[in-house]
């Protein structure tokens, strides 16, 4: 499965009935809370089987799908 939409399948769980672009920034939206970040990371973490280092939890590689997706890719070029 494509990486943004195993993203955007699991934002949808928190966003209700919002239509979450792309590029849009998350944390704008008003429907994050602190509790929501560490399930974000929790789930990135487990969906994409990886470990993320505390100087990787910079909130502008979470802020939107692009930026995750982003990210993601970033951290599997850095580990090949």
């Amino acid at each position: 499965m494509h990486t943004k939409l195993k993203i955007r399948e699991f934002l949808e769980q928190f966003f209700g009935d919002h239509q979450l672009r792309d590029d849009e920034d998350l944390f704008s939206t008003g429907y994050v809370s602190s509790l929501f970040a560490m399930q974000l990371v929790m789930f990135i973490e487990k969906e994409f089987q990886i470990h993320l280092k505390n100087e990787e939890l910079d909130l502008k590689n979470f802020q939107s799908i692009d930026r995750i997706a982003n990210f993601l890719e970033q951290l599997k070029v850095e580990n090949v």
